[in-house]
């Protein structure tokens, strides 16, 4: 069974968030279920540097221009695909937006045109090799099952929704620029409130619609967290499935992680302790094991409910414990945790930006990984916190609903307890759930059999790769 995943990032070539991980992780974890995997991908310089280029497949007059798809691999021995472009891909800032954070004039040429040549290459432009499923993730490649549909469908298509609060929404004077049928730009097609929606393309076109959790599948057939989706979503229910993201055990795995301290193991966790020393150091912290530290990695933004962590900071810090956070994005944002951080520097540390390696140290050396969120689709964060032994304190919504089991009375009794979880988006609920972590905390022989279960949890990608090879199967392909 050969399957094209088509998407805007991969790890680890080039991640700006946590649709790269599912990227670079789903295709492996695919490839022992009998499922030929290659990856389609704009040509980004990051994603060049990363690969090894074999030759060039095709070349074609588009509407973006002129493009060649060339074919590669990643040191991993994953086929890619990559849309040669540099007119397109070859600029400053970060894929989507330039230095100033604006979104780039042409994106809707620059990611429509990854869905049309997706479309190509289910048509048969590789002589080698032609996808049974075109599998497009997140609104980057929301055209793509619109392409699909519009050359007789000769793939089926698979379409992920990773976050639907981010949708691709452009002019309608952009619509002709993409190329697709007239009759498409249409309420029964790409047209959302008068607009280009690519999301909603994929809603609409594919075959399938999956998102990343099955709460969070759920909840997108609602108003609250439909963003304006939700009657589509509703009328593809029979369509709609939630399949939860998991973790790559190949990068994050303490036992084997070479960015962190020291390795350790649920049933030999020693090695925990000197990570948490090593982070408290290079922190500025002081330097103590009998302090619980608390940790924020994420985005900066309201979705994420910082702004509850900054009401709820002096929680963590009068009770004498620490936090630690590593992330950017809204600037107020940015410059109140470094006012509280210059303010309390023995217990607050913030680092403004986004390291990779840096994350490792945090998950290994933390003792709450905190993921506050408005939404959250799936959530990856409390998965790599259970996984280091970060008990994580989230709002039971979407991902985070379906991962963590709550530290009550009778889960703490049954032994299933790997976290906190609170109900309502408010700061003094994310209090409570600080307090009670605490309470935990107080209570070492708990804590530790609670950081036991939850990093044995697992949340590896096997499990989503055999739900996806059924999903694939099911389609026919």
């Amino acid at each position: 069974m050969r399957v094209l995943h088509v998407c805007a990032e991969m790890f680890p070539l080039l991640k700006t968030g946590g649709l790269a991980d599912v990227s670079g992780a789903l295709p492996l974890a695919l490839a022992p279920l009998d499922c030929d995997v290659r990856v389609l991908l704009p040509g980004f310089p990051a994603i060049f540097a990363g690969l090894t280029i074999d030759g060039e497949v095709a070349q074609f007059e588009s509407f973006a221009g002129t493009v060649r798809l060339l074919f590669g691999k990643t040191a991993d021995g994953v086929g890619v695909y990559v849309i040669d472009a540099p007119h397109l891909y070859d600029r400053g800032g970060n894929p989507y937006q330039d230095g100033n954070h604006h979104p780039y004039a042409d994106n809707h040429l620059r990611f429509a045109i990854l869905g049309w040549v997706a479309a190509r290459i289910a048509e048969g432009c590789d002589g080698f090799w032609r996808p049974s499923v075109v599998h497009a993730h997140d609104w980057h490649a929301g055209l793509a099952p619109a392409y699909l549909a519009a050359v007789g469908h000769p793939a089926r298509s698979v379409f992920t929704i990773h976050n639907l609060a981010y949708q691709g929404v452009f002019s309608p004077s952009d619509f002709a620029a993409v190329e697709l049928p007239a009759h498409f730009f249409d309420v029964n097609g790409v047209e959302f409130h008068g607009h280009l929606s690519f999301m909603k393309a994929g809603i609409y076109f594919a075959d399938r619609v999956t998102t990343v959790s099955p709460t969070y599948a759920a909840e997108i057939t609602g108003t609250e967290q439909g963003c304006g989706l939700d009657g589509l979503l509703r009328d593809r229910g029979g369509a709609l499935s939630g399949v939860l993201n998991g973790v790559d055990e190949a990068i994050w795995n303490p036992a084997s992680d070479a960015l962190i301290a020291a390795s350790y193991t649920p049933e030999k966790p020693a090695g925990k302790a000197k990570c948490k020393a090593a982070l408290q150091a290079v922190m500025g912290l002081e330097v103590s094991a009998d302090k619980p530290l608390f940790a924020v990695v994420s985005r900066l933004t309201e979705q994420k409910g910082l702004h509850l962590v900054l009401a709820a900071l002096h929680e963590i810090t009068d009770r004498g414990g620490q936090f630690v956070l590593l992330g950017s994005g809204d600037a107020a944002m940015e410059a109140a945790f470094r006012v509280a951080a210059a303010e309390n520097p023995s217990q607050i540390a913030v680092k403004i930006g986004y390291d990779e390696s840096f994350s490792h140290q945090i998950m290994a050396g933390s003792d709450v990984i905190m993921v506050p969120s408005r939404f959250e689709p799936c959530g990856l964060t409390q998965l790599y916190g259970l996984k280091y032994g970060a008990l994580p304190l989230v709002r039971r919504v979407g991902g985070l609903a379906d991962t963590v089991v709550d530290c009550s009375l009778e889960n703490l009794q049954d032994g299933i307890a790997t976290g906190a979880v609170f109900d309502v988006f408010s700061s003094e609920e994310l209090t409570r759930g600080i307090r009670r972590m605490f309470a935990l905390w107080a209570r070492p022989k708990e804590w530790k059999a609670v950081r036991q279960q939850a990093m044995n949890s697992d949340f590896g990608w096997h499990t989503a790769a055999a739900e996806y090879c059924a999903l694939y199967r099911a389609l026919g392909a």
